[in-house]
């Protein structure tokens, strides 16, 4: 069973990436779903009636893996704080089980201000975590519960990257704040300031490296962490130039160039609990956050890194943005 893999959230964006680059690489693949039991799919899964807050179906659905992929969030993004822990504990007692390596999509929520700029301006995996958010809170604890459970019977193997972007991402800033899903793409919404870097990670990129990663896990230390460069946006005009050279070719004009309205956010803050997380969060794209991929390079030679312009075509065409007419892309924001 060394190539059987739960993947839990594979539903969502990188969960369904890793699912899908899994099955590729020769991985038989559970994914638990919470309601009715799936109907056959033909996708290769091995689908199970479950949920990741029910410590039992966990336990079940990982029997005999090697691998958990804990790539799940709470349903809607609701209820981080009273939900999120539990869900990784019944992950990690299902490793413990089965001596298991679980795998975590890692973020840089768990990063405070304080760590930017970092030494030699690249911010390192031992950096200091002290977020000020609730939620990078959460992220920190997260690891420090993992840490925990690779000093016992499981092993860990987290990989942290910028904003995912990617045909099939989800939620995140690229299709919820720059650009709108299956509408034609009039302007472009920049939330960063002008002339501060960016880090974006492309999420087929991301899930090849974790599935790279696996394949010689066994010469990890049982706690290991990876940051990947990505694509790294040096002045905040890498990405929405992109976009427009892509649209531009596509559609024969390209689309304008904005500034993200944040002050409909802090307007509105005081009343959203979701608008007040992501005002927390804008210091994200006020400080450059450079990312040190030297240990990644180190261990497979080369990170997974698919050209800018081509990432950002097969985005926006998974998106549908590329063949829509008559449909305005309006102002907005991002899920969070």
């Amino acid at each position: 069973m060394d190539k059987t893999v739960l993947v839990l959230g594979a539903t969502g964006g990188i969960g369904g990436e890793m699912a899908r680059q899994l099955l590729a690489a020769g991985w038989q693949v559970r994914a638990l779903r919470r309601g009715d039991t799936p109907s056959p799919r033909g996708d290769g899964i091995e689908w199970l009636r479950g949920d990741a807050l029910s410590r039992a179906d966990v336990l079940a659905a990982a029997k005999g893996c090697a691998v958990i992929v804990h790539a799940v969030n709470p349903p809607g993004y609701r209820h981080w704080g009273r939900l999120v822990l539990p869900m990784l504990d019944n992950t990690v007692a299902a490793a413990m089980a089965e001596g298991a390596t679980i795998v975590l999509p890692g973020t840089v929520y768990n990063f405070g201000p304080d760590a930017f700029p970092a030494p030699h301006g690249l911010l390192a995996e031992d950096a200091p975590q002290r977020p000020r958010t609730r939620k990078g809170a959460i992220r920190v604890e997260m690891e420090a519960r993992l840490e925990r459970a690779s000093m016992q019977d499981a092993r860990v193997l987290i990989v942290r990257a910028g904003d995912f972007f990617g045909p099939r991402a989800g939620n995140n800033w690229f299709s919820q704040g720059l650009v709108k899903p299956r509408q034609s793409v009039r302007s472009v919404l920049y939330p960063g300031a002008p002339g501060v870097g960016h880090q974006w990670s492309y999420l087929p990129d991301v899930a090849r490296t974790m599935v790279q990663l696996l394949d010689v896990r066994a010469t990890l230390p049982a706690f290991a962490r990876f940051h990947m460069a990505g694509h790294w946006d040096r002045d905040g005009r890498q990405m929405t130039g992109a976009i427009a050279r892509v649209v531009e070719q596509a559609t024969g004009t390209a689309p304008a160039i904005r500034r993200f309205p944040w002050w409909l956010v802090v307007l509105a803050s005081p009343f959203v609990a979701t608008l007040r997380e992501m005002r927390e969060m804008r210091y994200l794209w006020r400080i450059p956050l450079p990312m040190d991929n030297t240990q990644l390079l180190a261990v497979l030679g080369q990170e997974a890194h698919t050209p800018l312009d081509e990432a950002v075509r097969a985005t926006l065409e998974g998106m549908g943005n590329l063949n829509v007419t008559g449909k305005k892309n309006a102002p907005g924001l991002p899920a969070h």
